[in-house]
């Protein structure tokens, strides 16, 4: 069984593959990447049993393609946004709201995201700023990763001061930490389908 799923669930899902793969007898192999890169690889022929998706989106999209099975979806999970900086950052206890000064509060650092024209949590990190009224101030201090995973990174090495990420991302590595959380109205509801 070949799982292909976007890279902000790679924790999750390796957890489920081995513990259904030890139960079940099963070989099950597993591939990660930004929703978008997953879902045209299946679309150029990629073997996939299970595609995971960060959101909406790229689900419409994969079944406007026909690549997936479209009676066998379903949304299984959700998520939410949160600031995040280095685990030794002087910045803690960030209130985002209305007007919240993102640009401000980076500096002169860079504020590390999903490219936000086709990776879901810069999509999400995008439309959160722009209700919120913060991203034509700080536009220009983002630095667009690859994937969720690239953009954590970025933050955990000390490259970006700030960084947008999905919660459940910001737990698992130990080189940062949560300043703030986006509040849930702000922006799309983050789905995984």
């Amino acid at each position: 069984m070949t799982v292909c799923a976007a890279a902000a669930k790679k924790n999750a899902v390796d957890d489920v593959v081995a513990a259904y793969a030890a139960q079940a007898g099963v070989k099950i192999s597993a591939s990660y990447a930004a929703s978008s890169a997953v879902a045209r690889q299946i679309e150029q022929g990629a073997p996939a049993d299970i595609f995971l998706t960060a959101d909406t989106d790229w689900m419409d999209y994969a079944t406007q393609k026909k690549t997936i099975n479209e009676s066998t979806r379903v949304n299984l999970l959700g998520n939410k946004i949160v600031l995040i900086a280095p685990k030794d950052s002087k910045i803690a206890d960030v209130s985002i709201g209305q007007g919240f000064d993102l640009a401000k509060l980076a500096g002169d650092g860079r504020i590390a995201t999903g490219d936000v024209q086709s990776v879901p949590v810069g999509k999400y990190a995008k439309a959160a700023l722009e209700k919120l009224g913060s991203w034509e101030a700080a536009s220009s201090k983002f630095a667009m990763a690859e994937s969720v995973r690239a953009a954590l990174t970025l933050v955990s090495r000390n490259e970006a001061a700030l960084g947008i990420v999905y919660e459940t991302d910001a737990k698992v590595d130990p080189g940062v930490k949560i300043v703030g959380v986006f509040p849930a109205d702000s922006h799309p509801p983050i789905i995984y389908p």
